[in-house]
């Protein structure tokens, strides 16, 4: 039987081992190594004249996530605490979005955001703009949104905040009604309730939350070249440089993606860590 099983796994084995294992060993390989040849550190040496872009990239990502937990923690649980029927329709209104392609729904907040687009169109036709000419003295012809570092994470917020809401609904769905009603009659509000309870036996799930939204934030590169142009330059967009653009270095590019790898594993590490602390604590 056991053979039989491991019949089955040798698809994914290769799987896994052409497509993941594969690119990693050559990113490692070319981050160690000179364009002539031979092991090098020169690639991690320079990789300090980008350090704005390192920055820029973890704090727009941090603001980001912080901004999905606010939204999406409420909603998660305003959603678990409805009926099945709400719960159903809820959740496939949370999910639509993510039936689209991530590009499209991209490009359609730059449609959005744009000097010309349907929002400054939206604040001329209601005299918005004309109002703030008025009252601070300037001359707008509309307000720039596109091409900035909000535009970069109103896109992320947009785009990543469902993987916040699902794994919060998820756990606070499936906590115990007993322990709540346990709660109120030993005389806790629903104040206390929520803090002393919900909140600690939710937190696997806000850990798993912030993880699946601060990785992909803090790595792409579709989001802050379409909505932030080339003035929000993030580690994503300086990696797809070196490998496709006209400062093509594949070398150094390599050395950058190892570098922020490394740091999203130990983020990751820190963060499920973290939630197993928090998950002993609450059983004990």
């Amino acid at each position: 039987m056991r053979n039989k099983r491991a019949l089955f796994a040798v698809p994914y084995v290769g799987w896994m081992a052409l497509f993941v294992l594969a690119p990693i060993v050559m990113v490692v390989i070319y981050a160690f190594s000179a364009a002539s040849g031979g092991f090098t550190l020169d690639n991690f040496a320079r990789m300090g004249t980008y350090a704005v872009v390192f920055a820029r990239s973890f704090k727009l990502a941090l603001i980001a996530t912080a901004v999905c937990l606010l939204v999406g923690y409420p909603v998660a649980y305003m959603i678990s605490r409805e009926g099945p029927r709400f719960q159903r329709i809820a959740m496939m209104l949370v999910m639509l979005p993510m039936w689209m392609n991530f590009l499209l729904r991209t490009y359609s907040w730059m449609s959005i955001l744009e000097n010309t687009g349907l929002l400054n169109r939206f604040f001329s036709a209601v005299g918005l703009i004309g109002l703030v000419n008025r009252l601070c003295g300037t001359d707008l012809a509309y307000f720039p949104m596109i091409n900035t570092q909000g535009a970069v994470v109103l896109g992320m917020v947009y785009n990543y905040l469902p993987f916040m809401i699902l794994p919060i609904y998820s756990v606070i769905e499936k906590l115990d009604g007993s322990l709540l009603e346990a709660a109120r009659d030993l005389g806790a509000n629903s104040a206390r309730v929520f803090l002393r309870v919900i909140l600690p036996l939710s937190l696997p799930g806000v850990l798993s939350g912030v993880t699946m939204v601060f990785v992909p934030s803090v790595s792409t590169f579709a989001i802050s070249k379409l909505l932030g142009g080339s003035n929000e330059l993030l580690l994503g967009d300086l990696i797809e440089q070196q490998f496709l653009g006209t400062a093509y270095n594949p070398y150094l590019g390599s050395a950058i993606a190892l570098v922020m790898m490394v740091i999203v594993v130990v983020c990751m590490a820190v963060m499920n860590r973290f939630g197993e602390g928090e998950e002993q604590a609450v059983m004990l």
